[in-house]
């Protein structure tokens, strides 16, 4: 006979989404059940965010040793052993993985179930022969990579970003397929770190990003050697010696031959085997079915972060988390309804978003935007640093209120962040005007922006006409 558990919230899947809300419910007094069915943290800890940041940070680290010499410093070309870097990446998830352990959740006083988890009814999952019945279900099963379907690639040995990071060779000659945010980061990883590298994308790198961004960031890929191809056609995928041949169709045949090939196409949601035919829950291949309150149309039932279907990032997921204590615990009608969402692609440089871009707000305000920008060669400390490639260029309104900020450039993914609270706050742009910003630092791009709102204005004839009556008076 089966164990029957009974909880007020079993969660099913510890990555980021999954292990916030079983953390923060278990801490809140809810008698909670943790089902994974196989590497706690999922694949921000294990093949996502954490070490692709930790290879992104080597490659860094390699160019900046390239780069020695216009500062006056000749450390010789950088030597790259890429057994060591393997070992560091490994060592950063290691360092970070007892955070999301099987231990540290029973001592926060979770009942943790390693096993793959399927409902039986609409208020019981099966897992590891246990029946677990809950006042409430969070699905956070997150995502895998979604392969696309090109002749002879089920003949020939790929990598993906679920398993690239297990690759401790570094490869000879990588073929990357997709221009996404993945694609790019990798393929300008691995080039800076000695490999020779191609992109492959049938339409253009970073499709969702602002053309002119995209661009900088094109030039920096290209710089640094990646060759990129766009706007091609795969028509087939062969074996080759020792690695893969990937041909092209345009007029005629391109043949491209390399070492090691990676597919980085995308993702899609894990939600296919949890029998939620059983527990009346409505899903489809981009997701499940969910309203406002990240209910599924079983109401018992929430989903969290990538298996919602929408934006697949670890902060997406952490904000669910949020929202689904909110509702589950509390009864709170918290709503999915952000605010301000920024996102981030860690090339060198890199491409920070959040709230409307140029194209979006024109689009859906037409002549009432203005467009607000600062370059970084124009901010004292991006030259003093020689990072002066880039620029931020903000969407507002005619009245000041922002709709949107785009930067690319050296740490953009940090600096974006007092836009996104402006969004969030609905301030508008006199608070980011006269905020006062130490000199020299990048930050200060921002306040250039801002401040760029009020340039017509002041510097017209009308304020000349002022100034010179002004005078009058002594």
């Amino acid at each position: 006979m089966s164990e029957t558990i009974n909880c007020d919230l079993c969660v099913i899947g510890a990555g980021s989404a999954g292990l916030s809300v079983a953390a923060g419910a278990a801490q809140m007094g809810a008698s909670t059940v943790l089902i994974e069915a196989n590497r706690m943290g999922g694949d921000c800890l294990n093949s996502g965010c954490v070490p692709s940041k930790s290879l992104l940070a080597a490659a860094k680290a390699a160019k900046n040793c390239g780069d020695a010499t216009r500062f006056g410093v000749d450390g010789g070309a950088p030597r790259v052993d890429f057994a060591a870097v393997h070992a560091y990446v490994r060592g950063v998830i290691a360092s970070i993985a007892p955070h999301d352990s099987v231990e540290r959740f029973t001592d926060l006083g979770c009942t943790v179930i390693k096993g793959r988890a399927r409902f039986i009814d609409d208020r019981t999952v099966e897992a590891d022969g246990k029946l677990i019945r809950a006042r409430r279900f969070v699905i956070a099963t997150g995502s895998r990579v979604a392969i696309p379907d090109i002749p002879g690639l089920d003949d020939v040995p790929f990598l993906t970003s679920d398993t690239v990071f297990d690759n401790a060779v570094l490869p000879e000659h990588l073929i990357v397929i997709g221009g996404g945010p993945i694609g790019c980061e990798l393929a300008q990883a691995y080039r800076r770190l000695g490999a020779k590298t191609t992109l492959v994308e049938m339409a253009r790198i970073l499709p969702r990003e602002d053309k002119d961004a995209v661009d900088v960031v094109r030039q920096s890929l290209l710089a640094d050697g990646v060759a990129i191809l766009e706007g091609v056609r795969l028509s087939r995928i062969e074996k080759d010696r020792d690695g893969v041949a990937v041909f092209l169709q345009d007029r005629e045949e391109t043949r491209i031959a390399g070492s090691h090939l990676l597919v980085a196409t995308g993702r899609r949601p894990n939600v296919e085997t949890l029998g939620l035919e059983a527990a009346g829950v409505r899903y489809c291949a981009k997701g499940v079915d969910i309203d406002a309150r990240l209910r599924t149309t079983n109401k018992r039932i929430y989903v969290a972060g990538d298996a919602a279907g929408g934006p697949q990032f670890t902060h997406m997921a952490s904000y669910h988390a949020g929202i689904v204590i909110r509702n589950a615990l509390f009864r709170w009608p918290a709503r999915n309804r952000p605010a301000a969402f920024p996102r981030v692609i860690y090339t060198g440089p890199e491409l920070a978003q959040v709230g409307l871009s140029e194209s979006e707000g024109r689009e859906r305000y037409g002549d009432a935007v203005r467009i607000l920008r600062a370059d970084f060669k124009d901010n004292d400390r991006a030259q003093t640093e020689g990072l002066s490639r880039g620029f931020l260029k903000v969407v507002a309104t005619k009245r000041g209120h922002i709709l949107g900020a785009t930067m690319v450039g050296h740490d953009a993914g940090e600096l974006i962040t007092p836009w996104a609270l402006a969004i969030s706050q609905r301030l508008e742009i006199n608070a980011l005007a006269n905020l006062i910003i130490p000199y020299p630092t990048l930050s200060e791009i921002s306040k250039r922006a801002a401040g760029s709102y009020y340039t017509p204005a002041l510097f017209s004839p009308r304020t000349r006409r002022l100034v010179r009556f002004l005078r009058i008076f002594g």
